[in-house]
């Protein structure tokens, strides 16, 4: 009985081998965008950890000085009993390459600056102190070194960042042309009871700049990754449940014969659920293949990005992962199994013959589009809860989730009403039977359009999120970034003589000073601003007191930045901590998009009384702005700069907004993929249904409609359909991106952001949903002009 049972039951995918197409391409798109996102992020999370295991994540404190460094002062200093190691740091371009060259003693440097990338290597320690020497760099930039005769031999080492090298001392010297060394690493970890190294040492304590757990600090954007990896797998999920749906209705007559002959429900049901996993698992494995393939395709953008606004060093190749390959694999089965959930439990409680009956399957959809209404309807009302009263990053997802599900459950529904509140408007008995016939096939199309809704929602949504970001921070940079010229120096000695050599050609110097503290028990930075029109004018202040500026300069207020007050919920007047024995009371809040550190603002002069001895390298020079190129070449040849240490306002504010675009590259692109399955999956709706059509489209050729018109007509019901769809997804990609702006951005990142609206961008969006409904069904409205008519007669002569 069970071969019997399998060669029936398959025999079906046989006769159907489009709809069997239609099931694997469904669920292999599902698992591919869904892999895909889970490849990416494997890989950025793997170079995390290679990354924290190396190089480290922190710059340590460093010695320098007015004068020169040389060995001899290393080894006077070490012969005080201080745990230093000499550096070398400088700029080459080689091979149209950029190279940061770091020159390092491998015997006594703290691991952070690149010792721990050979440790246990015999072969590099013996090549690095060798007369040759050896350069130590990523497997990228020794590939774009290799026709560099005239450089030491090149070792690739993965856990080395792109564009760096490390090697030792001389041959750092070597290649920068120079006999000094520009700092002392100084070791976290010194010998107790010793005197202040500054002071002991007569040399300037550069404090160091801590990175922060990228893996943290990134998790956000992975989470925001993950999420709309979970939205497309969920929109093949929709092309799936069709699929299935259909197929098991067509084999209702199947099911009662089998169950007729005596074939167990618990073996049947056995059958079918294997036949699901098997195609699960087929579909499964080409999935990870595209996966693969997509995810190859997005991550240099990705890498882009972390690169650009974290810092984190990604590689732009992918590696395999077994383990999410399996995740994959997974998630396929859990995915076939949901979506065939319902008709399995269809068949399960089913009378014995009530598969045979024409009217059973329809009446159980009508008793699911009613069910569904309900929970849409519940959904719905949880999300505008969890969107009021809700707290934290998972209650923000939760209410997106409950968004999006709830306004895809409630689709059918809002479609049918809709299509009959334009019953008045039809003109003749043809207009009226296509809005009838329509309102019959949203049952039937429901997952395709919910699918499509989803889709056209995530557009919207993220198009608006997107659109308000880009145009706030436009405007943000040209407020932040309102000095014409930004230098940083590399010792206190060369800051004087820095802004004594620009002070002749500019309209103002501004330092920019900053001192490490904790901030509301988290690390942050506390920054000291000069009092000029400059900050004045153009600081960008979401909430300030009638007098901020004015008490900022006196010393008696400070600002603190979007992220710290929302976090501690600080209101003005309130006093915060800004190192032990200073409080002051908060005047101000400003906007500080991209940082996820606290920060606070003082007056110049306040914090230079409380940290008189923090070096000043950093500042603004204001100048006019045809001036600036000029500027920065002539400091660029008179101090020889590395190119990051002197930059033009207008490249920085480039630089930034590309960043940005780069940011937003990935989740267009699942968009654009999202889109183009939501339109896969009405034609696979289209085309599975077309036969079962015929009832339907029969009577009507019966009384004089010729195919060339059914097929103008079938166009127009789904046109119609796509239309009603794009104008339900406008208000649900609208609240998608409120939730996404006032509640995901808020608890990831700490800022908030206006919301902002483009309807030129949903009327190319409904232009794009037209377009696609129209290609989908273009090839069955092709075989119903091809149908012969001998096949539409056969329909009055079947009992239906």
């Amino acid at each position: 009985m069970t071969r019997a049972g399998l060669v029936a039951l398959l025999a079906h995918w046989r006769r159907h081998p489009v709809q069997l197409a239609t099931l694997l391409i469904g669920l292999a798109l599902a698992t591919a965008l869904w892999s895909g996102v889970q490849a990416i992020n494997a890989e950025a999370r793997a170079s995390y950890d290679r990354a924290a295991a190396t190089l480290g994540q922190d710059v340590p404190d460093r010695l320098v000085s007015s004068d020169t460094l040389d060995l001899e002062d290393f080894a006077r200093i070490r012969r005080l009993g201080y745990l230093v190691s000499p550096l070398v740091e400088g700029w080459i371009e080689i091979a149209d390459q950029q190279l940061e060259i770091r020159g390092l003693d491998p015997l006594t440097a703290p691991p952070s600056l690149g010792t721990a990338s050979i440790a246990g290597d015999e072969a590099a320690l013996d090549g690095l102190l060798s007369e040759t020497g050896l350069l130590l760099v990523s497997p990228e930039t020794a590939r774009a070194l290799e026709a560099a005769e005239e450089l030491p031999p090149r070792q690739g080492v993965l856990r080395i960042a792109r564009g760096q090298v490390v090697t030792d001392i001389a041959t750092a010297q070597r290649l920068l042309g120079i006999d000094t060394l520009t700092a002392l690493a100084v070791s976290p970890d010194q010998p107790f009871g010793l005197p202040e190294i500054a002071g002991a040492t007569g040399l300037s304590l550069v404090e160091g700049e801590s990175g922060g757990d990228l893996a943290a600090l990134t998790e956000s954007f992975h989470l925001n990754l993950t999420a709309f990896g979970l939205l497309s797998f969920a929109v093949g999920l929709f092309i799936v449940q069709s699929a299935i749906g259909l197929a098991f209705e067509q084999r209702r007559g199947t099911f009662r014969t089998l169950r007729a002959l005596g074939m167990p429900l618990r073996l049947l049901m056995a059958i079918l659920a294997g036949e699901l996993a098997l195609i699960a698992l087929l579909a499964g494995a080409v999935g990870v293949a595209l996966g693969y393939a997509i995810a190859a395709a997005l991550l240099p953008g990705v890498a882009g990005t972390l690169r650009g606004l974290y810092g984190a060093d990604v590689s732009g190749q992918l590696g395999f992962d077994p383990l999410w390959a399996a995740s994959a694999l997974a998630i396929a089965l859990i995915g076939a199994g949901l979506a065939g959930a319902q008709a399995l439990w269809r068949v399960a409680k089913m009378p014995l013959l009530a598969p045979a009956q024409p009217r059973a399957w329809a009446m159980a959809s009508a008793r699911t589009l009613r069910l569904q209404g309900g929970l849409a309807a519940l959904l719905l009302a949880t999300s505008g809860m969890l969107a009021a009263w809700g707290d934290g990053l998972i209650a923000a997802f939760a209410c997106l989730a409950a968004l999006l599900i709830g306004a895809a459950l409630g689709l059918p529904a809002c479609l049918i009403g809709a299509l009959r509140a334009a019953d008045p408007l039809a003109r003749g008995p043809v207009s009226e039977w296509v809005l009838a016939d329509a309102r019959q096939q949203v049952p039937a199309l429901s997952l395709a359009l919910m699918a499509l809704l989803l889709a056209l929602a995530a557009n919207v949504g993220v198009g608006t999120m997107v659109g308000s970001f880009r145009t706030t921070f436009d405007v943000w940079l040209d407020q932040r970034l309102a000095s014409e010229v930004y230098v940083t120096a590399r010792t206190p000695a060369e800051a004087d003589e820095l802004r004594a050599f620009v002070e002749p050609y500019a309209d103002a110097v501004l330092p920019i000073w900053s001192v490490d503290v904790t901030l509301a028990g988290q690390p942050g930075e506390v920054f000291g601003v000069a009092d000029h029109p400059t900050y004045r004018d153009n600081w960008p202040l979401l909430t300030a007191e009638p007098d901020v500026w004015d008490r900022i300069a006196a010393g008696e207020a400070a600002l603190i930045n979007e992220q710290l007050w929302r976090r501690e919920e600080i209101a003005l007047g309130d006093a915060i901590a800004l190192a032990p024995g200073w409080s002051l009371p908060v005047a101000g809040v400003y906007s500080d998009y991209g940082n996820p550190a606290p920060q606070a603002m003082v007056g110049l002069e306040a914090l230079g009384a409380r940290f008189p001895d923090r070096p000043r390298l950093r500042f603004a020079v204001r100048i006019a702005p045809d001036e600036a190129p000029a500027l920065v070449q002539a400091i660029r040849d008179e101090f020889d700069l590395p190119p990051g240490n002197v930059v033009n306002q207008a490249d920085v504010k480039e630089l930034s907004l590309r960043v940005f675009d780069q940011t937003f590259l990935v989740t267009g692109a699942l968009n654009v993929l999202t889109l183009g399955v939501a339109g896969f999956a009405i034609l696979t709706s289209l085309l599975t249904l077309s036969t079962l059509r015929l009832p339907q489209l029969a009577p009507v050729w019966a009384l004089g409609l010729r195919p060339g018109t059914l097929g103008k007509l079938e166009v127009a019901r789904t046109a119609l359909l796509a239309l009603l769809t794009w104008l339900l997804a406008i208000p649900v990609g609208l609240c998608l991106a409120w939730v996404l702006l006032a509640r995901v951005n808020v608890e990831a990142f700490g800022w908030r952001l206006p919301m902002l609206y483009f309807p030129g961008e949903w009327l190319w969006l409904g232009l794009a949903a037209l377009i696609a409904a129209c290609l989908a069904c273009l090839w069955p409205v092709i075989r119903l002009n091809r149908l012969p008519p001998s096949r539409l007669v056969s329909v009055f002569a079947n009992d239906r």
